[in-house]
Protein backbone atom coordinates (compact mmCIF):
# COMPACT_ATOMS: atom_id res chain seq x y z
CA UNK A 1 0.00 0.00 0.00
CA UNK A 2 1.20 3.36 -0.95
CA UNK A 3 0.21 6.26 1.25
CA UNK A 4 -2.10 8.92 -0.67
CA UNK A 5 -0.42 12.13 0.72
CA UNK A 6 2.63 12.30 3.24
CA UNK A 7 0.67 14.77 5.93
CA UNK A 8 3.79 15.02 7.73
CA UNK A 9 6.02 16.78 4.67
CA UNK A 10 3.01 18.87 4.21
CA UNK A 11 3.04 22.39 6.66
CA UNK A 12 -0.38 22.54 7.25
CA UNK A 13 -0.37 18.34 8.08
CA UNK A 14 2.52 18.66 9.86
CA UNK A 15 1.36 21.18 12.24
CA UNK A 16 -1.52 19.45 12.86
CA UNK A 17 -0.07 16.12 13.58
CA UNK A 18 2.33 17.81 16.13
CA UNK A 19 -0.34 19.46 17.74
CA UNK A 20 -2.08 15.65 18.02
CA UNK A 21 0.87 14.16 19.01
CA UNK A 22 1.75 16.65 21.55
CA UNK A 23 -1.46 16.28 23.19
CA UNK A 24 -1.16 12.34 23.46
CA UNK A 25 2.48 13.27 24.91
CA UNK A 26 1.29 15.52 27.56
CA UNK A 27 -0.49 12.49 29.40
CA UNK A 28 1.43 9.67 28.70
CA UNK A 29 2.73 8.91 32.02
CA UNK A 30 -0.87 9.55 33.79
CA UNK A 31 -1.62 6.19 33.56
CA UNK A 32 -0.23 2.54 33.45
CA UNK A 33 2.06 2.33 30.45
CA UNK A 34 0.33 -1.28 29.61
CA UNK A 35 -2.31 0.05 30.13
CA UNK A 36 -1.75 3.17 27.87
CA UNK A 37 -0.49 0.57 25.17
CA UNK A 38 -3.35 -1.93 25.16
CA UNK A 39 -5.72 1.07 25.14
CA UNK A 40 -3.88 2.73 21.98
CA UNK A 41 -3.71 -1.03 20.11
CA UNK A 42 -7.41 -1.86 20.58
CA UNK A 43 -8.58 1.73 19.72
CA UNK A 44 -6.41 0.97 16.75
CA UNK A 45 -7.69 -2.10 15.56
CA UNK A 46 -10.89 -1.05 16.22
CA UNK A 47 -10.68 1.82 13.68
CA UNK A 48 -8.37 -0.83 11.61
CA UNK A 49 -5.45 1.87 11.45
CA UNK A 50 -2.65 -0.86 10.66
CA UNK A 51 -0.16 1.77 11.22
CA UNK A 52 -1.37 2.43 14.71
CA UNK A 53 -1.70 -1.78 15.78
CA UNK A 54 1.95 -2.20 13.97
CA UNK A 55 3.19 0.87 16.31
CA UNK A 56 1.42 0.15 19.13
CA UNK A 57 2.24 -3.56 19.57
CA UNK A 58 5.69 -3.06 18.95
CA UNK A 59 6.02 -0.18 21.47
CA UNK A 60 4.00 -2.06 24.12
CA UNK A 61 6.55 -5.63 23.49
CA UNK A 62 9.66 -3.34 23.41
CA UNK A 63 8.29 -2.05 26.93
CA UNK A 64 7.97 -5.73 27.92
CA UNK A 65 4.35 -6.95 27.36
CA UNK A 66 3.83 -10.68 26.62
CA UNK A 67 2.82 -12.33 23.26
CA UNK A 68 0.15 -13.92 24.71
CA UNK A 69 -1.66 -10.58 25.59
CA UNK A 70 -0.99 -8.59 22.53
CA UNK A 71 -3.07 -11.48 20.47
CA UNK A 72 -5.68 -11.42 22.75
CA UNK A 73 -6.05 -7.88 22.94
CA UNK A 74 -8.97 -8.09 20.38
CA UNK A 75 -10.88 -10.83 22.84
CA UNK A 76 -10.10 -9.30 25.91
CA UNK A 77 -13.58 -10.29 27.43
CA UNK A 78 -12.95 -14.46 26.67
CA UNK A 79 -8.99 -13.69 28.04
CA UNK A 80 -8.16 -13.72 31.30
CA UNK A 81 -4.35 -12.58 31.42
CA UNK A 82 -5.75 -9.08 32.04
CA UNK A 83 -6.79 -7.04 35.32
CA UNK A 84 -9.57 -5.70 36.29
CA UNK A 85 -8.16 -2.44 36.10
CA UNK A 86 -6.99 -3.39 32.48
CA UNK A 87 -10.53 -4.55 31.61
CA UNK A 88 -12.30 -1.37 32.61
CA UNK A 89 -10.19 0.87 30.55
CA UNK A 90 -10.66 -1.76 27.38
CA UNK A 91 -14.64 -1.29 27.87
CA UNK A 92 -14.18 2.62 27.46
CA UNK A 93 -12.02 2.77 25.58
CA UNK A 94 -14.16 0.23 23.23
CA UNK A 95 -17.18 2.54 23.99
CA UNK A 96 -15.48 5.62 23.63
CA UNK A 97 -13.93 5.03 19.98
CA UNK A 98 -17.96 3.10 19.10
CA UNK A 99 -19.90 6.30 20.64
CA UNK A 100 -21.55 6.91 16.84
CA UNK A 101 -22.74 3.21 17.52
CA UNK A 102 -24.68 4.01 20.99
CA UNK A 103 -27.66 5.84 21.22
CA UNK A 104 -26.27 7.15 24.36
CA UNK A 105 -22.77 7.26 24.31
CA UNK A 106 -20.61 5.91 26.59
CA UNK A 107 -23.39 3.92 29.23
CA UNK A 108 -22.89 4.72 32.75
CA UNK A 109 -22.19 1.25 34.23
CA UNK A 110 -18.87 1.90 32.16
CA UNK A 111 -17.84 4.98 33.02
CA UNK A 112 -18.92 3.55 36.47
CA UNK A 113 -16.59 0.44 36.38
CA UNK A 114 -13.17 2.86 35.05
CA UNK A 115 -14.36 5.29 38.08
CA UNK A 116 -13.59 2.26 40.99
CA UNK A 117 -9.96 1.39 39.12
CA UNK A 118 -8.78 4.71 38.30
CA UNK A 119 -7.91 8.28 39.78
CA UNK A 120 -10.00 11.72 38.33
CA UNK A 121 -6.76 12.63 36.80
CA UNK A 122 -5.68 9.26 35.11
CA UNK A 123 -9.79 8.87 34.12
CA UNK A 124 -8.94 12.14 32.39
CA UNK A 125 -6.02 10.90 31.25
CA UNK A 126 -7.21 7.97 29.94
CA UNK A 127 -10.47 10.22 28.18
CA UNK A 128 -8.00 12.12 26.63
CA UNK A 129 -5.65 9.46 25.13
CA UNK A 130 -8.75 7.52 23.43
CA UNK A 131 -9.85 10.96 21.66
CA UNK A 132 -6.32 11.54 20.41
CA UNK A 133 -5.85 7.98 19.35
CA UNK A 134 -9.11 7.46 17.50
CA UNK A 135 -8.08 11.29 15.75
CA UNK A 136 -4.48 10.13 14.99
CA UNK A 137 -6.12 6.42 13.60
CA UNK A 138 -8.51 9.04 10.89
CA UNK A 139 -5.38 10.44 9.87
CA UNK A 140 -4.10 7.35 8.84
CA UNK A 141 -6.46 5.41 7.85
CA UNK A 142 -7.04 8.53 5.64
CA UNK A 143 -4.69 8.98 4.20
CA UNK A 144 -3.44 4.94 4.09
CA UNK A 145 -0.54 5.44 5.67
CA UNK A 146 1.06 1.62 5.60
CA UNK A 147 2.34 -0.52 8.31
CA UNK A 148 5.19 -2.65 8.98
CA UNK A 149 8.22 -0.08 9.20
CA UNK A 150 7.73 1.28 12.55
CA UNK A 151 10.77 1.04 14.77
CA UNK A 152 9.93 1.16 18.65
CA UNK A 153 10.35 4.54 20.17
CA UNK A 154 10.34 6.16 16.42
CA UNK A 155 8.43 9.38 17.74
CA UNK A 156 9.53 9.41 21.50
Amino acid sequence: MESRIDIKANPIGAKAIKHLASAGMSIMDKFPATTRELVALRVSQINGCAFCVDMHTKDAAHAGETALRLNLVAVWREAPVFTEAERAALELAEQGTRVADAAGGVPDDVWANAAKHYTEDELCALVAAIAVLNALNRVNVITQTPAGDYRPGQYA
